[in-house]
């Protein structure tokens, strides 16, 4: 899910155009000033403009230029769009000297607004630490676990709260050895400061730290005074059964494009019909195709305003690619501008003045060929981004328009039929339904590899493996392995990092041939709840922003045909959307507001507390291939461990539809021992590193059908118990616990408690229930239903009986701390 910043070869990407385009020369650089210090620069106690600004240079040897002029640069470079992006401290005299040197000095990335704001900033929490020093903080441990990973190696995750919540507390966290060693025998870190939205979250180790000996506690302390010891619990390892010996994996042996996937699961129905079948969803993609284009001028310094370019009406496999457009230069003293079509071929024939000298500027030109009906029927011309069109064109041969695809013969250039596969013995709707779906990001190769693993492990094991026929007998599986067709292929084939579909919705000034890798829409940002034209963070409304959101909420085919499937299909209670990279194991809400980060409504403290339940099963089972653990911290709600994805699928899912939803990313850190450090593994790594990946995940998403099932098959009550946590002479705090994840449902009033009663809530974010305080003797009704509809001691709410459970919680004026 993550979108990473465009590397150099889009650069050069963005300069493979047709041999109409010249590259221009760097600009004349004047020499530089002889006063070295310009005067709005000199000293004095105000800084006189002075800001960061932005510089677009075509080429390295335009930054050494910049350098060679003596200019204050920041060690900071960029590939985009038109050249390499620099960044300069500049005064408003040096940016206009720049600039009319012919540099490309744009806005401002800071200036002394922002230096103002920082120093206020920095004097104000100055000043609330100063007050807060004297205050002993509170701590709150919300999570503290070690695990094993891959080589067995042994790592620790903390996270704590402060109460105080400043920049300026420093925790720091102190473990022992084992049972009976010395509290600090194991070794002692400073944690790290999580924010978020500006808003402090809790305190964590960047990434687990590496310990050679198992800790049963941990001591968090605070320089602020705060202190807590807890207790250090084991993540994940839940004991798997083996499976069979006759179980059968590993049926992939390379990255597939999605015409091999949807060929693979067509012919797994085909072959395995009495349980499997294909349904072909409705709304067809646009398809792997674009327009054919073609570019004239460079569009550089000063080729700029006669730079324009060419795009046809019809796709390129479509008779686009056919398509010539020749600038000719009559040969002639006062030639009028005109222009001439045979078949497919374009020729404008230039203006030329009394000395046979051309005068056709851009703007003229494409006048000229849309106003020709002719050649505007094949094809609509366009000045090129910011251009004015006033600058005089060029003479260039024929050049042949092209869509620039590259993909074989075998990647259809017709609208793609999406498929999904269904699984399951009894395929009326009335077993558990849950979907599973990968691929939503395109250069995400592993997912889709992972979605077929999985569906070729459930059905050549469903003969005689009695763990798989379980599944397959008692769920209804849908799984589609790639989401996003048409940008995978795109990403397969000509950009592999294209991250969203092939859609272009840009205006001319965004479309030219340059553009092309920036086109598409992030399906991940297009659904309806939380979406960014609700004000949600996390999506983009720039046609090439990478995580463009479309131009409206389920603009998308391919969104589309993920709704419908759950609408077609309300038996789906489960979904997992699988993307890469980072391992991670999340789940809704998925997006935030900004101001005062205000996220989705979060899951009810039951509910959560079954999605924590269920990622030990489910990740325990991804830790079985190979021994990777998803770390506690990359486990969670998405906006608590990774970003605000404005617009997902989990979020359209649980939220307008009740299904269960999680995210996996596949391709969790490798841990290098020698460099005593993480790597990243990338959306595409070694296909040796892909397989094992794919294995691991599927094992997840098995585990995820495990889960699915036991919900399925859950006819077990919960049980609860009410717990006073504390004491004072004047009240009493009490909570509940309950023996699996079910909500709890109260009243303080004597009245029968329903599902309309208060509802037991969770204290914080990852921490667990909250206690309620009462100021008199009360007596407490209440029950617990799990996410089964399971209610304790089968009481009914809606009814008339009293066999909900109750207890007198006493305030007797004596206090005494916890019950």
């Amino acid at each position: 899910m993550r979108s990473t910043p465009r590397r150099a070869w889009r650069y050069a990407a963005a300069l493979a155009l047709p041999l109409a385009i010249t590259l221009n020369a760097l600009p004349a650089f004047a020499d530089p000033s002889p006063d070295p210090v310009p005067p709005d620069r000199a000293s004095s106690t105000a800084q006189n403009g002075v800001a960061l600004m932005r510089i677009i240079v075509p080429d390295q040897a335009a930054v050494d230029k910049l350098a060679s002029l003596g200019v204050d640069l920041a060690e900071y470079t960029k590939p985009v769009d038109g050249g390499i992006e620099v960044h300069a401290v500049l005064s408003p005299e040096e940016s206009r000297s720049l600039r009319d040197q012919g540099f490309d000095v744009r806005d401002a990335i800071s200036d002394q607004s922002d230096y103002a704001a920082n120093m206020a900033e920095r004097r104000q929490a100055l000043a609330s630490a100063t007050a807060d020093a004297a205050q002993t903080d509170t701590l709150t441990p919300l999570r503290a676990e070690w695990f094993t990973s891959l080589d067995g190696r042994r790592f620790l995750s903390v996270e704590v709260k402060s109460s105080a919540t400043d920049a300026e507390t420093v925790l720091t966290a102190t473990w022992d050895s084992g049972p009976g060693t010395a509290p600090d025998s194991g070794g002692t870190a400073t944690m790290s400061r999580f924010t978020d939205a500006g808003q402090y979250m809790y305190h964590r180790f960047n990434s687990p730290l590496p310990i050679t000996a198992t800790p049963t506690k941990v001591t968090v302390t605070s320089n602020r005074g705060g202190s807590i010891t807890v207790p250090v619990t084991k993540w994940l390892g839940e004991p798997r059964k083996a499976p069979g010996k006759h179980y059968v994996s590993d049926f992939v042996d390379h990255y597939m494009d999605p015409t091999e996937v949807t060929n693979r699961i067509v012919a797994l129905a085909k072959e395995f019909p009495k349980i499997s079948e294909i349904i072909d969803l409705p709304y067809k993609t646009n398809g792997y195709r674009r327009q054919a284009q073609a570019q004239f001028g460079s569009g550089s310094g000063s080729e700029l305003a006669s730079t324009f370019y060419v795009t046809s009406k019809a796709y390129g496999s479509e008779g686009g690619n056919d398509i010539s457009v020749a600038l000719a230069n009559p040969g002639r003293a006062s030639s009028p501008l005109s222009v001439t079509v045979d078949g497919k071929d374009v020729v404008v024939n230039l203006a030329t003045d009394a000395s046979g000298a051309i005068t056709s500027t851009a703007a003229q030109v494409v006048a000229a060929l849309n106003g020709d009906s002719a050649a505007s029927a094949l094809l609509t011309a366009s000045l090129y981004r910011t251009s004015t069109g006033t600058g005089v064109v060029a003479a260039a041969p024929a050049t042949t328009l092209t869509d620039n695809l590259k993909a074989p013969p075998s990647v259809s250039r017709r609208p793609f039929q999406m498929k999904a596969l269904r699984i399951g013995k009894t395929r009326d709707g009335s077993k558990t339904g849950v979907f599973l779906y990968c691929q939503e990001h395109a250069r995400e190769w592993v997912t889709p590899i992972t979605c077929v693993e999985t569906a070729e492990r459930l059905l050549r094991n469903y003969a005689h493996d009695p763990d798989t026929r379980k599944l397959v007998d008692d769920l209804d599986i849908f799984i589609v392995p790639t989401i996003n067709p048409d940008g995978a292929h795109y990403s397969m084939y000509d950009y592999n990092m294209q991250r969203k579909n092939m859609v272009n919705y840009c205006a001319a000034d965004a479309s030219d041939p340059a553009r092309r890798n920036s086109w598409g829409v992030d399906l991940n940002r297009n659904f309806s709840v939380g979406s960014v034209f609700d004000g949600y963070t996390g999506g983009s409304t720039s046609c090439t922003g990478e995580t463009y959101a479309g131009p409206s909420e389920l603009s998308e085919p391919e969104t589309r045909n993920e709704v419908w499937l759950a609408e077609k299909f309300p038996n789906i209670k489960f979904a997992m959307n699988t993307h890469s990279y980072g391992g991670y194991f999340m789940w809704p809400p998925g997006a935030y507001k900004s101001a005062g980060r205000e996220t989705l409504p979060r899951p009810d403290l039951g509910t959560e507390e079954y999605f924590w339940n269920a990622s030990n099963h489910i990740l325990s089972a991804v830790q079985a291939w190979r021994g990777t653990a998803i770390w506690p911290g990359r486990t969670g709600p998405v906006v608590d461990v990774l970003y605000s994805a404005a617009g997902n699928s989990a979020d359209e899912f649980w939220y307008n539809k009740g299904i269960i939803g999680w995210d996996f990313e596949v391709g969790a850190d490798i841990y290098d021992p020698a460099a005593k450090r993480y790597n990243a593994v990338g959306f595409q790594p070694p296909f040796s590193e892909g397989h094992e990946e794919a294995m691991e995940f599927s094992n997840g998403q098995i585990g995820i059908l495990e889960v699915a099932r036991a919900y399925g098959k859950d006819k077990q009550r919960p049980g609860s118990k009410l717990v006073v946590t504390g004491k004072t002479a004047t009240s009493t705090t009490f909570t509940f616990t309950v023996d699996e994840p079910a909500n709890v449902y109260y009243t303080l009033d004597g009245s029968r408690p329903t599902l309309s009663s208060p509802k037991l809530t969770s204290a914080g974010m990852r921490e667990g229930a909250a206690s309620i305080t009462v100021d008199k003797t009360t007596e407490v009704h209440w029950f617990a239903m799990d996410l089964a509809g399971n209610i304790e001691k089968n009481y009914k709410p809606d009814g008339n009986g009293k066999n909900y459970r109750k207890e007198t919680v006493k305030v007797d004026g004596k206090g005494g701390g916890k019950g």
